[in-house]
């Protein structure tokens, strides 16, 4: 499908193009981080640069973002024109630190697995090379360990 870029996408274009199901793209909406224009007929019309909202959504939740938190980057493009690479360039550098801290959240998530896993009991209250004697609730409630507090 060839489209001009003054033409509208459809909902179902949308949802095809950007791998987001009709539903999250209403709910997107709803939560007004993206726009439609409507149709005649009632039927939602996206213009093209909804697609790139839509990717800079999907990949800040996937670091962690809240809706909310996404929502006020989204606030900081341009309302009149369409964004820049100078303009998303902008918004993602300062997400740097937050990445860093996902990576290593998740390196800490991976190296206590192996460990519960390895040793075969799979209980950190019980396991006594990972948490003798229940260290980990002295600390507070949640994963200790996976949360960057060290046994």
């Amino acid at each position: 499908m060839n489209l001009k870029s003054n033409e509208l996408l459809t909902i179902s274009e949308v949802a095809r193009r950007s791998g987001v199901a009709s539903s999250a793209l209403r709910f997107y909406e709803e939560r007004g981080l993206i726009a439609s224009e409507r149709a005649g007929s009632g039927h939602r019309r996206y213009q093209r640069p909804v697609l790139r909202r839509i990717a800079f959504i999907v990949f800040a939740q996937r670091i962690g973002l809240t809706l909310e938190e996404i929502g006020a980057e989204l606030d900081k493009l341009p309302p009149d024109r369409a964004p820049t690479r100078r303009d998303w360039s902008r918004l993602s550098s300062k997400w740097t630190t937050r990445i860093d801290q996902r990576i290593a959240e998740l390196e800490r998530l991976k190296a206590g697995l192996t460990e519960c896993i390895g040793c075969g009991c799979l209980s950190l209250e019980r396991c006594r090379l990972a948490n003798p004697h229940d260290r980990a609730a002295e600390l507070g409630p949640g994963p200790r360990y996976w949360i960057a507090d060290r046994p």
